[in-house]
């Protein structure tokens, strides 16, 4: 995929969570640089309307934690686009809240999602990777390098996924299979302004230091994915200055820990902080689907 002007050119990229945010935004990165894109998610009608944005994209309703779908889904991309030569790992979901009081099936969605639906979608289209000699990239978070209070489940299942990727790429290192990880810090999504309106995560957030509270946009973040696709990077960080949190990263949990320790007692007693169920129109499209009488509590303000 590289030593030529367009890398990309007529191979078959494949991204989960295609259907909005992050997903939909590299999905058309990529087919600006002239790659077939093939998009996956859970909500059939919202990709339908990315493919029709798209030239020559197909898409496929599929939950990445269903093993048995998901092989269909890599058989049809096979059949009807070709082996692919791009995996994004992208769909996720996040809650957040106090550990203690969480909601264990939410809890444990966002762990199924985050990190064995990576996991599945790697199976699933492992076979094409080979055949191609391609490229995996999983997009994981700050979270998998500094964890932040309030936000367990999500920072657990980006720090197994950073693990999962470091592991698959020596796994796969001599056959010619390049594995990436992108390190994300907030990007400008619908889970992300869906977090802004819950106390408990606003908060989280403007109690991070200046830079590592700014919000990016979705065209920002993509672009430099899609670059670090085309070089096969081992990794990308967006913003830039996010490569630097890996030169400190030791030192960041007592940090964070002497901060929470001041810092959650004040918030406490200005608001409350409760679960937030989980976050964006991703997470009330997941929830829905799994159980159609799911309701989403209202968020308190």
């Amino acid at each position: 995929m590289t030593g030529t002007a367009r890398p990309l050119h007529d191979r078959v990229a494949v991204i989960t969570g295609a259907a909005r945010g992050l997903g939909a935004g590299m999905a058309r990165e990529l087919a600006r640089r002239g790659a077939r894109v093939a998009l996956l998610g859970r909500e059939e009608a919202t990709l339908a309307e990315v493919r029709d944005t798209i030239p020559g994209a197909m898409c496929w309703e599929a939950d990445v934690t269903d093993d048995a779908r998901m092989n269909q889904v890599a058989d049809e991309v096979r059949d009807r686009m070709g082996h692919a030569s791009v995996v994004v790992a992208n769909a996720g979901l996040a809650e957040g809240g106090p550990f203690g009081e969480s909601d264990p099936a939410t809890w444990r969605r966002v762990i199924e999602v985050n990190l064995t639906g990576s996991a599945i979608s790697a199976r699933a289209f492992l076979p094409h990777l080979r055949t191609t000699g391609g490229y995996y990239l999983q997009v994981a978070s700050l979270a998998s390098i500094g964890a932040a209070p309030m936000m367990s489940a999500y920072c657990a299942s980006k720090a197994g996924v950073e693990s999962f990727a470091h592991s698959l790429r020596a796994e796969l290192a001599h056959e010619g299979v390049g594995v990436g990880i992108a390190y994300l810090n907030w990007t400008d999504t619908d889970m992300i302004r869906d977090a802004d309106e819950h106390p408990v995560l606003r908060e989280l957030r403007a109690h991070m230091p200046r830079p590592a509270r700014k919000v990016y946009p979705v065209e920002y973040v993509a672009e430099r994915l899609v670059r670090a696709v085309e070089h096969r990077r081992a990794a990308v960080y967006a913003p830039a200055w996010l490569r630097a949190t890996q030169l400190v990263r030791a030192a960041m949990p007592p940090v964070v820990t002497a901060l929470s320790r001041r810092e959650i007692p004040r918030l406490q007693r200005e608001t409350s902080f409760e679960g937030t169920g989980l976050l964006g129109a991703g997470g009330l499209a997941d929830a829905q689907g799994r159980s159609p009488r799911w309701q989403r509590p209202a968020p308190r303000r």
